[in-house]
C-alpha cells in the first residue's frame, strides 16, 4: 500500500497574532519541523506534501530540503481545503490512500498515525478524535448580548475532531471536489460526509494538541519537554574519542579551527568532539558507531567534514523517529585553551545536530600533567547524548 501525507501548512495563524505561526520554535524545533517530521520517518508513509505560504515554497527552511524520502512542496490556496486540493494535485498516481494532517497540531503520535491510516484503508475515510471530557451546552445569544443555555447536549455523541484524517484516493478525490464547488468546511472529513461518505472514528489522543493561540503554547512546550511516552520515550549513549597530536594538521574541534602548532591525526578531519558526540547519539539509538557507518577504510572519507559526518548521524536516528534532546562533552586538552573557542563550538554542533545552542554543553579540561593527555600528544573527548522519540 502507497501512502502519501498532505501536512496543511498555508495558513497565516491570524488568531496567533505574530507572523507565521508554523515557524514558532517548541523547545527548541518549530511546529512545521515537528509536524512534517513526523510523516517523514513514519514507515508506512512514502511521500510527503506540504502545502505552504509562497514564500516559504520559494526559501524553505532547510528541514524541508534534506527529506530522505519524496517530499514536494506547494502553495497553498484562500481556504484550507484549496490548499489541500493544491497538495492533492501531486500526490503519486500510486498513492492508495492520503493523510492530511494539520501542521499546528505537532504532537501525533506513529502509533495514531498508523491507526488512522489503516482505518481509512478498511472503510474509505478515517479521523483521529478524543470523546468530550466536559459537558456540552447548545447556547444562543440573549438580548443582552450573553450567551444563554438552550440545552445540554449529552456528551456520549460528542467528539473533538483532530488530524490525521486518511482516506482512500478516490474518497478525498470525491471530498475535494466537493469543497471546490463552494461548500466551505473546516475539515476534509466533512467534505467528504458531504460526499456521501462514512467517516470511521479513531480513537484520538489528548496530546494532540493544535496549537491555535499564544495560550497553546505553555502546554506545547510541556508536551514537548516531558514526549508522548514518559521516560520509555528516553534514550541515553555515551560516546568517547581520542587522537594523537602531529605537525603539520589543521586542530579541528567542534567545527571550529583553532590556531595551533599542532593538529589531531586521523583519516577525517579528525575533529574529536564530533566523533565523540556521534558516537554518543548512534549509541543513544542503538546504530553502532562512526566507524561502521565511515570507516577510515573507505576512500569517500578522507578529510572529511567530522561536522558532516555528525549531521548524518543525526539524520540517522531521525530516519528512525528519535531527536536529539541534549549532548554534553568534556574535552580533555592540555593545549590550547579551549574557553575562547567554546561558544563556536556549542554553535557548529548545534547545527549539524538541528538543535538550538542551549540543547549543548563543550566543556574543556585538563589532564594535570598526567599520562599522554597531561603530556599534551593527544586529545581526548568524553560525550553523553539524551534522545527523545518524536
Amino acid at each position: 500500500m502507497f501512502v502519501t501525507a498532505i501536512i496543511a501548512a498555508a495558513g497565516r495563524g491570524e488568531r496567533f497574532g505574530v507572523g507565521l505561526k508554523q515557524l514558532l520554535s517548541i523547545d527548541g524545533r518549530t511546529i512545521l519541523d515537528r509536524s512534517v517530521r513526523a510523516y517523514l520517518t513514519h514507515p508506512s508513509v512514502d511521500e510527503v506534501v506540504v502545502a505552504l505560504p509562497e514564500e516559504l515554497v520559494a526559501d524553505p527552511p532547510a528541514y524541508l530540503r534534506d527529506a530522505g524520502k519524496p517530499l514536494h512542496l506547494v502553495a497553498g490556496g484562500r481556504r484550507r481545503q484549496d490548499s489541500v486540493a493544491n497538495a492533492f494535485g501531486v500526490v503519486a498516481a500510486a498513492s492508495d490512500v492520503v493523510v492530511v494532517h494539520d501542521a499546528a497540531r505537532p504532537f501525533a503520535s506513529e502509533g495514531l498515525i498508523t491507526r488512522t491510516i489503516g482505518a481509512a484503508a478498511r472503510s474509505g475515510a478515517a479521523l483521529a478524535a478524543v470523546q468530550a471530557r466536559d459537558t456540552v451546552k447548545r447556547v444562543w445569544k440573549g438580548g443582552a448580548g450573553h450567551y444563554v443555555v438552550r440545552e445540554t447536549v449529552p456528551r456520549e455523541a460528542i467528539f473533538l475532531a483532530q488530524t490525521p484524517q486518511a482516506f482512500r484516493r478516490d474518497v478525498l478525490r470525491d471530498a475535494l471536489a466537493s469543497g471546490s464547488r463552494g461548500a466551505d468546511a473546516t475539515d476534509e472529513a466533512t467534505l467528504a460526509e458531504r460526499a456521501g461518505h462514512t467517516v470511521q472514528i479513531v480513537e484520538g489522543e489528548v496530546s494532540n494538541i493544535k496549537i491555535t493561540t499564544p495560550d497553546d503554547v505553555p502546554m506545547a512546550e510541556t508536551i514537548a519537554r516531558g514526549g508522548s511516552g514518559g521516560a520509555a520515550a528516553l534514550r541515553i549513549g555515551t560516546g568517547y574519542d581520542l587522537h594523537r597530536l602531529v605537525d603539520g594538521r589543521p586542530l579541528v574541534l567542534g567545527g571550529v579551527t583553532i590556531p595551533f602548532a599542532r593538529g589531531l591525526e586521523g583519516h577525517s578531519d579528525a575533529d574529536v568532539v564530533c566523533h565523540a558526540i556521534a558516537d554518543a547519539v548512534l549509541g543513544a539509538a542503538a546504530s553502532g558507531d562512526i566507524g561502521r557507518h565511515f570507516p577510515d577504510t573507505d576512500p569517500q572519507w578522507r578529510g572529511a567534514s567530522s561536522l558532516d559526518l555528525l549531521q548524518r548521524a543525526a539524520r540517522m536516528i531521525r530516519e528512525r523517529g528519535l531527536e536529539v534532546g541534549n549532548v554534553d562533552a568534556s574535552v580533555i586538552a592540555e593545549r590550547p585553551k579551549l574557553a575562547p573557542y567554546v561558544e563556536a563550538m556549542r554553535a557548529k554542533v548545534a547545527e549539524a545536530l538541528g538543535i538550538s545552542p542551549d540543547r549543548v554543553s563543550v566543556k574543556g579540561k585538563t589532564n594535570e600533567g598526567v599520562g599522554e593527555l597531561g603530556r599534551n600528544e593527544a586529545i581526548a573527548v568524553h560525550a553523553v547524548a539524551l534522545l527523545r522519540r518524536v
